[in-house]
């Protein structure tokens, strides 16, 4: 399966280690945080990485050139910042089926490889791996509402009153049909084009969306004090366990 790796971002929140470094090259515990990603996705299964790229791209481009680990690199260019709806569509051109879609600044430790799995049962439509976190923490992410047989009944981003403490980590599976949807979503309050605008409407049309709960951890590195927990709790599942 092909993956589509968002990695055009500029990382304001994360200066001053992003004032000459793009977000996506931000090290955790001497790893760039989208090299960290193209080694979770090659564990599950990779075929093709496919690279959306903008702020400070040749850096990134310079460092992996056209492959990483023997899998092959192709970029896409997001020229400007207009949300996560926006730069998936930049991939558009170069997906031929079902892929897999990872935020660049995600730190995973979990069971990506169930959420593959359920895509290729051919049931769903697409597939997320999803948490829960407390309540009053929810409102800063995408929640989304789940009927009695796990799948996804509703989606939005950022809500003030959220339904849930249900929430996208940061990890997915479409089919082609997402694109369709992202043509359709008009910018938000934002100012930008939302990817739970566009799994709305996928929603609204009737597809099936499946949540796979998180089994393990991850940290989404938004903030420099982000980045010190992603280091800490890699470096505590690399720490070999002690026997007595």
């Amino acid at each position: 399966m092909q993956a589509v790796v968002l990695a055009a971002g500029k990382g304001t929140r994360l200066e001053p280690l992003t004032e000459d470094t793009p977000k996506a090259l931000v090290e955790v515990d001497g790893t760039p945080l989208v090299e960290d990603v193209f080694d979770n996705l090659i564990e599950i299964g990779a075929t093709e990485l496919i690279v959306v790229v903008g702020h400070l791209k040749e850096q990134i481009i310079e460092r992996y050139d056209d492959e990483y680990r023997g899998v092959p690199i192709t970029y896409a260019h997001q020229r400007e910042q207009a949300g996560l709806a926006h730069a998936i569509l930049q991939a558009e051109p170069h997906i031929d089926d079902d892929f897999m879609l990872m935020l660049g600044d995600n730190i995973f430790r979990g069971n990506l490889g169930d959420v593959v799995n359920r895509q290729q049962e051919d049931r769903a439509d697409a597939a997320f791996l999803v948490e829960e976190v407390p309540w009053e923490e929810a409102s800063r992410y995408g929640v989304l509402d789940t009927n009695e047989y796990g799948e996804v009944v509703e989606v939005m981003e950022k809500p003030d009153d959220p339904p849930s403490n249900l929430v996208m980590t940061g990890f997915y599976t479409f089919t082609p049909a997402i694109f369709h949807a992202c043509h359709l979503v008009q910018p938000s309050d934002r100012g930008e084009y939302e990817l739970p605008d566009a799994i709305d409407l996928l929603i609204q049309s009737g597809r099936t969306i499946d949540a796979i709960r998180m089994d393990g951890w991850r940290v989404d590195v938004g903030y420099p004090e982000d980045r010190d927990r992603a280091e800490e709790l890699v470096q505590e599942a690399q720490a070999p366990e002690v026997t007595e």
